[in-house]
């Protein structure tokens, strides 16, 4: 047996779990029956089983049935194809940016990969380090900007776009648009989508990050696009020479199937339409989840004003619950969520919301 040797590394301290991922960890552990996992941001059908979206499957079967197909390197920018159609996804198909040539898009790995390229260019090409996020917010997005060297700083928000879009512009301000589940909010495409073209219609620039990972169920295959809207068309090349020379040392080229897979459906009428039925079937089952929640707290005669649940959209909803409180739905009910009572509404189901509405109406009775 060979001798134990000292580690170089031996005075590493262990690191917390990650926030969000942690709550996994906790509740994979977990031998109870009735557990509830509402902390992955990922879609569940109604029995609570992960889904793979027909359209998706005919694609890849597509893929896989094309003898002309290779498994060589992307371009540092990835697919042109995927780039091009995720863009006109966004930005509309006659967005006056894409046809004046002012629009920069390059493949990146996911949601959070295009935050970071995005991130890394504003630290080496823009004037201003400091950057303003939400509060509340994805737990992550304070992480991805700060080591990507800017400094984060959070503002509270509203609803009405049209006044933080004059605000901002009267201010000179650079917007960042991360935009995780367009389609999946609202169920239509356009309408998630409009807060963004607002912006671009009033001829300003802005950074624009995409996901297919809700909307397309494609969470492993980490695909994503960072866009850029640039004054105009000559900035543009320029500002997508930089953005390769921040993607080379970082991944050098994205994967090559996940685009693939996005390219097929979005340049095919029928597998578009196709998507945004079963896009919609999957939009409008959170929306039932949020009504169901709301009307079952309400029945129970749980203390406070829950309207929240149904007047927030997406798939997670900030309960208002605390730390205390989440704690003690853990504990005593088994029931999973990140500290600051944030809850994937698509972890719900038939079978566990009553569960979950006992245990908020506890939790908010008991401690308060």
């Amino acid at each position: 047996m060979a001798s134990q040797v000292a580690s170089v590394f031996a005075g590493i301290a262990q690191a917390p779990e990650d926030p969000i991922l942690g709550v996994t960890v906790a509740f994979n552990k977990d031998p109870s029956p009735v557990k509830v996992n509402l902390g992955v941001g990922a879609y569940r059908t109604e029995e609570g089983k992960p889904l793979v979206l027909n359209v998706v499957r005919c694609a890849e079967q597509m893929l896989i049935n094309d003898p002309s197909r290779y498994k060589e390197y992307l371009p540092i920018t990835g697919l042109a194809e995927f780039n091009k159609l995720s863009a006109k996804l966004i930005f509309g198909a006659d967005s006056p940016a894409i046809q004046e040539n002012r629009v920069v898009t390059v493949q990146c790995l996911s949601g959070t990969g295009s935050l970071r390229v995005g991130g890394e260019f504003l630290a080496k090409h823009y004037h201003e380090h400091t950057i303003y996020i939400p509060t509340p917010t994805w737990g992550n997005h304070p992480k991805i900007f700060t080591l990507a060297g800017l400094t984060a700083r959070t503002y509270r928000y509203y609803d009405p776009w049209e006044k933080i879009r004059q605000l901002m512009r009267s201010k000179s301000l650079l917007p960042f648009f991360d935009s995780a589940y367009q389609g999946f909010a609202s169920g239509s495409l356009d309408k998630d989508a409009q807060p963004v073209r607002m912006f671009v219609a009033d001829g300003g620039e802005l950074l624009m990050a995409q996901s297919y990972a809700k909307n397309m169920g494609l969470y492993g295959e980490r695909v994503g696009a960072l866009s850029i809207v640039c004054g105009s068309a000559d900035v543009a090349v320029r500002v997508e020479s930089q953005l390769k020379l921040v993607i080379r040392p970082m991944y050098s080229s994205p994967p090559l199937h996940g685009p693939s897979v996005v390219a097929t459906i979005l340049r095919d009428s029928e597998m578009f339409n196709e998507w945004t039925v079963e896009l919609k079937a999957m939009a409008d089952r959170i929306i039932s989840m949020r009504q169901q929640l709301f009307d079952a707290l309400k029945s129970r005669g749980t203390p406070g004003d829950w309207s929240h649940i149904i007047k927030q959209i997406g798939m997670f909803t900030f309960t208002g619950l605390n730390s205390e409180q989440v704690a003690f739905m853990r504990q005593e009910y088994h029931i999973y969520m990140t500290s600051d009572g944030r809850i994937s509404m698509a972890g719900l189901n038939m079978k566990n919301l009553p569960h979950l509405a006992d245990a908020i109406h506890a939790a908010v009775t008991k401690l308060k």
